[in-house]
């Protein structure tokens, strides 16, 4: 294992998932409105959002690329991060001089290779996590690594908006791309390891996903994403159908949940690495189904701001177990490839549970949505006999 700086290493992917967060943070709060000041309307909008989706829906080769191939003797993963974060600088830079409503499918195309740029040194980031990090510490690099993507995102919706609201639109992308270069020095201090034969890819490390451990790791993963993501889109909306809220009160709201997320997400690394694999998934469900019972009830605004806190500090925790949790399921031979294709069933279950909420919502109501996913994440039980019933090699169940 690689002996680097602790600090050093969990601060580099911090900060790495940290400039993810403002991408994915200004795509979420303020591209729309963008390209709605440009005078373009929701559908193109639409396929915007569309297309600039696919690069994470082919994430998987990026994976194998980064497990396979030393570049030019570099490494399997730095230089490929390094190119990730240096096509996302370039393209933020040119972006800031394009204006959307003109130049439509430049402005498509260059989001495109942008998002390219990020799920590239994404996946490489996961794969050089999976590379260096000890078994006892995974739990507390995820609580590092999804905390710092909600800090990101809690800077573009609070920060960025600020730019783009005083100064330019053009600004809020230049600040995105200093943001963009901020691990960089942080990559100079770590060192990848030398990969063991166990380690060198291998096409038949794949039927790993034939054991039964790994596809009920990726269920699991299903159901949380589904229930919290989908979840998640419905909260603005039902406090400004129960209560009335404002815009500034939306984003007040958001930004308050992320901190929650960057709280459960460092409580939720740790309890990992203390506890085990089978008391935290306990603690994710014992907090997420109580925060859909209370999103069901909120009845007054002091109650909301209580409830997204706790909320907040659910979905951080969640991600942060369930990520650490697929880490300790990964074979070293494909550590980045494997880990790409479990978190591409996270973002199925996403979707799931973006079309199950709205469509329930709109049928039902709110309060019969949250309690529906409160319900849906008791399913992640069943498959406890699977994961923690017996020990696998080399590793307690806990």
């Amino acid at each position: 294992m690689s002996p680097q700086s602790k600090f050093t290493r969990l601060m580099m992917f911090a900060l790495l998932y940290f400039t993810q967060g403002t991408i994915l943070g200004y795509f979420a709060s303020l591209n729309a409105l963008y390209m709605l000041d440009n005078g373009l309307d929701m559908a193109a909008v639409g396929i915007f959002s569309t297309i600039a989706l696919i690069p994470f829906v082919i994430k998987i080769l990026f994976g194998i690329l980064s497990d396979r191939y030393n570049l030019l003797g570099l490494g399997h993963r730095k230089p490929y991060i390094f190119i990730g974060l240096l096509v996302q600088f370039a393209c933020l830079i040119v972006v800031a001089n394009i204006n959307p409503g003109r130049s439509y499918w430049l402005y498509v195309g260059l989001a495109f290779l942008l998002q390219l740029g990020m799920a590239f040194y994404d996946t490489c980031t996961d794969g050089l996590a999976l590379d260096i990090t000890p078994e006892t510490e995974k739990g507390t690099l995820q609580g590092f690594m999804v905390g710092g993507r909600s800090v990101g995102v809690i800077v573009a919706a609070s920060v960025a908006g600020l730019i783009a609201q005083h100064l330019s639109w053009q600004g809020v992308f230049y600040f995105l791309a200093i943001l963009t270069l901020v691990p960089i020095p942080f990559l100079f201090f770590i060192k990848e390891i030398q990969k063991t034969a166990e380690m060198r890819f291998q096409w038949s490390a794949f039927r790993a996903f034939k054991n039964v451990q790994v596809l009920a790791v990726a269920a699991v993963g299903l159901v949380i994403f589904l229930v919290i993501v989908g979840a998640n889109q419905l909260v603005n909306p039902s406090l400004d159908a129960k209560l009335g809220i404002d815009l500034s009160t939306a984003g007040l709201l958001t930004t308050v949940w992320g901190i929650g997320c960057v709280v459960g997400a460092l409580a939720g690394g740790r309890v990992m690495d203390k506890l085990g694999n089978q008391k935290a998934l306990w603690l994710s469900i014992l907090l997420v189904v109580p925060a859909m019972i209370l999103l069901a009830m909120v009845a007054n605004r002091p109650m909301m701001w209580a409830v997204i806190v706790f909320f907040g500090v659910s979905y951080g925790l969640s991600q942060a177990i369930y990520f650490a949790l697929a880490m300790k399921y990964t074979q070293p031979a494909i550590a980045a490839s494997m880990f790409s294709i479990l978190m591409a069933v996270t973002n199925v279950g996403q979707g799931i549970g973006l079309g199950l909420g709205g469509g329930l919502a709109n049928a039902a109501g709110y309060p019969l949505t949250f309690l529906v996913f409160g319900a849906l994440m008791l399913l992640v039980i069943l498959f406890f006999p699977v994961l923690f019933g017996v020990k696998r090699k080399g590793q307690d169940s806990q």
